[in-house]
């Protein structure tokens, strides 16, 4: 039997800002690069995610990404895309829910990342801190 290469990791913030806002940060690609760090630019032909589109990302270095949007539910507020880098890949779920009554937080956003676990663990850190930008006030 062959191993499966491929590992997921959940990772969650939450943060004061309403729901709405969060899920319109995370889904409008022009405001990645303002609470995703390692994001510089986003190319990318529409203002908010749409299944089976693609675009690229330009991230610390110059490095180039492409992904593909691979669905969106704006009701359940959760979409997915998969992202490349040369031979390099990873699928990512994001979601934005209402953070748990008593936590002194309006909302949590999520990530699920799947991919090769070095690359996994290796993105761990950048996401967490993301999600941390993505969920506080600009």
């Amino acid at each position: 039997m062959t191993p499966n290469p491929q590992h997921s990791l959940r990772l969650a913030a939450s943060g004061p800002l309403p729901v709405e806002e969060v899920w319109a940060r995370y889904t409008q690609p022009e405001w990645w690069p303002r609470w995703a760090p390692h994001l510089r630019e986003v190319y990318y032909g529409h203002p908010v995610v749409r299944p089976g589109t693609t675009g690229r990302v330009k991230g610390v270095g110059g490095v180039i990404a492409h992904f593909r949007i691979e669905d969106v539910d704006a009701v359940a507020r959760t979409w997915a895309w998969s992202v490349r880098s040369g031979p390099l890949r990873l699928s990512f779920e994001h979601g934005v829910d209402a953070a748990s009554p008593g936590s002194g937080k309006r909302t949590t956003a999520w990530l699920v990342v799947h991919g090769a676990w070095p690359l996994v663990i290796g993105y761990a850190p950048v996401a967490r801190y993301s999600l941390g930008w993505l969920v506080s006030p600009p």
